[in-house]
């Protein structure tokens, strides 16, 4: 059966060789330069051949341009990444379906128009956004063009990646996170309180057709989703500082159910399990196949093999294995079979 792989990342080299130079977070630079698939785009082709039927879907790796450089310097490295990931797809198309625009968020006109030169010129599929624009919420009003551009005039999804330093700590105490429970733990949790910021703020009353694929299905979303819906069902009982009771009002539905208008990937680490849980919250028309690769300990190969393997073990039916692996994929990217 084929099968897209919609959510892997890539860092091109001129991409690598401008975070050496501009990133302040030496973890980072560590972990990207000594991940050679990521950035060696042959060998990564080399890997695929042990998955015939796999296609990849390009999303450039963090750091993303906005939290690498200010704002005069990262429409520049939205423009490098987004080059170089249309010539992977030119060069490979049979490996490399597409690909989806790195934007730089901290600067919203070249961001826009980013956007439209990728997508018009470069026939980029989507966009990425990072959970938090270097600390700020995505339903700032400021970054609502963005949404409004992919959502009603391009009308492509919204990839949606997790961001959280190793500088925010996990206790107040302390001035930095320890044993990298920022990323294990941090980074679910980050994708959880996007998720509700877009929720309540009522960007999908104001863009009902937006699509935004959450990375690991969901975050904590499906394990946590009866108390979403019982605790949530009673925003402003535990608040005195604001009238939170109006936005239930307002709401068109019930909050639990705009938390399952998002789409979740099958980024779990292997964890059938944990796949069941999202599949029970999201459905089978709302989860599409994803590896993250190539960030597993084999750094390439494991997770699209263990992701295939979690899908397998839980007896789907044929139509729904064939929704998740490919159907819900060629939809969201306005591709045909």
């Amino acid at each position: 059966m084929k099968k897209i792989d919609i959510y892997n990342h890539v860092m091109p080299q001129r991409y690598l060789e401008m975070m050496k130079q501009h990133s302040k977070d030496a973890g980072i630079v560590k972990r990207m330069t000594s991940l050679r698939m990521l950035w060696d785009i042959e060998h990564r082709v080399e890997m695929l051949k042990q998955f015939p039927d796999v296609q990849q879907v390009l999303t450039l790796s963090l750091p993303s341009p906005e939290a690498l450089g200010d704002a005069e310097l990262s429409p520049q490295l939205a423009r490098i990444a987004n080059d170089d990931m249309a010539a992977m797809v030119q060069r490979w198309p049979d490996r490399f379906p597409a690909f989806v625009a790195a934007l730089p968020m901290n600067n919203i006109p070249a961001a826009l128009q980013e956007m439209d030169r990728a997508i018009g010129e470069l026939g980029a599929r989507g966009i990425q956004l990072s959970t938090n624009i270097n600390g700020r919420p995505l339903d700032d009003p400021e970054f609502y063009p963005v949404f409004e551009r992919a959502t009603a005039h391009h009308g492509v999804p919204i990839w949606m990646h997790p961001a959280r330093p190793a500088t925010r700590s996990d206790y107040p105490t302390e001035t930095k996170s320890k044993y990298e429970i920022w990323q294990v733990l941090g980074w679910p949790y980050e994708t959880s309180a996007a998720m509700a910021r877009i929720v309540f703020s009522g960007l999908f009353d104001r863009l009902p057709e937006m699509r935004i694929i959450t990375h690991h299905c969901g975050g904590m979303i499906p394990y946590f989703s009866g108390r979403a819906e019982t605790l949530w069902a009673q925003l402003g009982s535990r608040s005195a500082d604001e009238n939170y009771e109006d936005i239930l009002k307002r709401m068109a539905k019930k909050p639990i159910e705009y938390f399952r208008m998002f789409f979740g990937d099958t980024v779990l680490g292997g964890s059938a399990s944990a796949l069941r849980c999202g599949l029970d919250f999201f459905g089978p028309d709302k989860v599409v196949f994803a590896s993250d690769c190539p960030f597993d300990p084999e750094g390439g190969p494991m997770f699209i093999r263990e992701g295939m393997r979690s899908i397998e073990s839980l007896n789907l039916s044929d139509e729904d294995k064939r929704k998740i692996y490919l159907l819900n994929a060629l939809k969201l990217l306005g591709m045909k079979e």
